[in-house]
């Protein structure tokens, strides 16, 4: 390994980490942080003031990562990087002085575009820095920088929740310190310097647009499919979850309710990083397609057998690290698979459009399962069980697509 790549591992995963951290603060205190701004008490109302919230920061996710994707590919890995980590470190800072629901919207949608865009630029450095025989391996350790991240998140509500949710959402700036560091070590991968050479000339709409091109349209095509079907199938589960437990806890202070969520989400990360260490191992054996296929199977089951009604908060916390392993584990798949769908030129443009694409599609989807537990009389569990039946879209999807295990990355 050179030392340009163990820095590129080094900033993307801790881009990674910091970006699922401060995503899932929020959603770690949607509860006390919505009954505060609306005064919504009822598990229906909280479910539907928050869906608007988390799909208006989807949206955000969606929108950044399809912008950035370009950017990384016209400025540079690292560059955009600092830019994107930046981005949603500030706003999700300034969330913990807001004064009504819609300010909260706002700086939730504004995080989200740095979120989105950070992806795309991490995992375009590490795929084009590492060397082929280990490329997997370093993507998979990368994305399982999301499970950290959940486990920061968790930490940070566990210790500053009892001082409220603004204290808890104003530590997402820690990030931007990580900045400081990629902009100061991290160097462009070689193969964006050289690519970038022939298309020095060539518009941010031409790169843009060269991922619909012949050669290309039907990856962005199954790329756009099985990461709308995870994406919703996903968040069904994780949106709703928090609400959930808080049903299922009953009348209880506020520290108790902190802890059990906190604890709640430490535990489907047990999982999480499971499913991506089985990734590691098994990705370049199994193959992408029957990977992926495996673990959205597995979500599905998972999904429809613990979110039922009877389900009690024992029952349902012995089964959050499966969920973990197939929900969150799942995701891996998306960092071994997207860079290999396109050459170096638009790869940072293609894999973004991808993965986030599926997230601006998606941005309803919370506020939409928010009127589906009114719809089911307030039964969070069926609501969830309902839309995770978009998993069965992605399961047929994926086999139209290449297989493209042990195939070097193009140029």
């Amino acid at each position: 390994m050179s030392k340009a790549a163990k820095l590129a591992l080094l900033s993307g995963f801790l881009g990674w980490m910091f970006d699922s951290m401060d995503l899932n603060l929020f959603t770690l205190v949607l509860v006390p942080t919505i009954k505060e701004l609306t005064g919504a008490a009822t598990p229906s109302a909280i479910a539907s003031a928050g869906g608007i919230v988390v799909g208006l920061k989807i949206f955000g996710w969606g929108l950044g990562g399809v912008i950035f994707g370009v950017v990384a590919d016209r400025i540079g890995r690292s560059r955009t990087l600092v830019l994107t980590i930046l981005i949603y470190s500030v706003f999700t800072a300034l969330c913990g002085f807001v004064q009504n629901f819609w300010q909260l919207a706002v700086l939730q949608t504004l995080a989200g575009i740095g979120i989105g865009g950070e992806w795309a630029a991490g995992a375009a450095l590490i795929a084009e820095t590492w060397p082929e025989r280990t490329r997997v391996k370093a993507m998979q350790i990368m994305q399982m920088a999301y499970a950290i991240g959940f486990f920061l998140a968790a930490g940070v509500n566990i210790f500053l929740g009892p001082f409220g949710w603004r204290v808890v959402l104003m530590a997402g700036i820690v990030p931007a310190v990580a900045t400081l560091f990629i902009r100061a070590f991290v160097p462009e991968p070689e193969r964006w310097i050289a690519a970038r050479v022939t298309t020095k000339g060539e518009s941010a709409v031409a790169t843009f647009t060269a991922i619909f091109t012949r050669d290309h349209i039907r990856n962005t095509i199954v790329g756009v499919t099985i990461a709308f079907a995870m994406t919703v199938g996903s968040w069904a589960a994780l949106t709703l979850l928090p609400a959930w437990i808080s049903q299922l806890l009953g009348p209880s202070t506020p520290a108790i309710a902190t802890w059990t969520i906190s604890w709640s989400f430490i535990l489907m990360n047990f999982g999480a990083v499971a499913g991506y260490g089985v990734l590691i191992l098994f990705a370049d054996r199994i193959g992408r397609r029957l990977s992926y296929f495996i673990f959205c199977t597995g979500s599905l089951i998972s999904i429809v057998y613990t979110f039922r009604d009877g389900t009690t908060l024992p029952q349902l916390q012995i089964m959050l690290p499966v969920l973990g392993f197939f929900i969150l584990g799942g995701f891996g798949n998306f960092a071994a698979y997207l860079p290999e769908l396109f050459p170096t030129r638009i790869r940072a443009t293609g894999q973004g459009f991808c993965y986030n694409m599926s997230r601006l599609l998606t941005s309803p989807g919370p506020l939409i399962v928010g009127s589906l537990v009114g719809t089911f009389g307030g039964s969070i569990p069926r609501a969830s069980s309902m839309v995770g039946l978009t998993l069965l879209l992605g399961m047929v999807a994926i086999w139209f697509g290449p297989e493209t295990a042990g195939k070097p990355l193009r140029d």
